[in-house]
């Protein structure tokens, strides 16, 4: 049987959110927050995928420290690296000149 999307959209919920890695329970469990309703089941796939992978991974190319493999290149790995940017700098902590 498979999960209907939006059971699959609150597993992602819990995922994002439990990853066992502050920083990345902060990003990941944030943009779930507030994206994962609308998303679309392709979205909701490669989110699926991209949680599939290594914490420190994933906070790395989010960041910018590594760059991001092909297969996450994409518009989901945009918009959390512009979703970051845009809640550290409503936080106060957003880049520095």
């Amino acid at each position: 049987m498979t999960d209907t999307l939006e059971i699959r959209r609150k597993k992602l919920r819990i995922r994002a959110w439990r990853r066992g890695f502050k920083e990345a329970d902060l990003i990941l469990g944030r943009f779930a927050d507030d994206n994962l309703d609308g998303m679309d089941e392709a979205a909701v796939l490669a989110f699926e995928h991209l949680l599939d992978q290594q914490d420190q991974d994933i906070y790395a190319w989010v960041i910018g420290r590594e760059p991001v493999p092909a297969q996450f290149d994409g518009p989901l790995m945009k918009a959390l690296q512009e979703f970051r940017v845009d809640k550290d700098a409503a936080f106060g902590d957003g880049p520095r000149a």
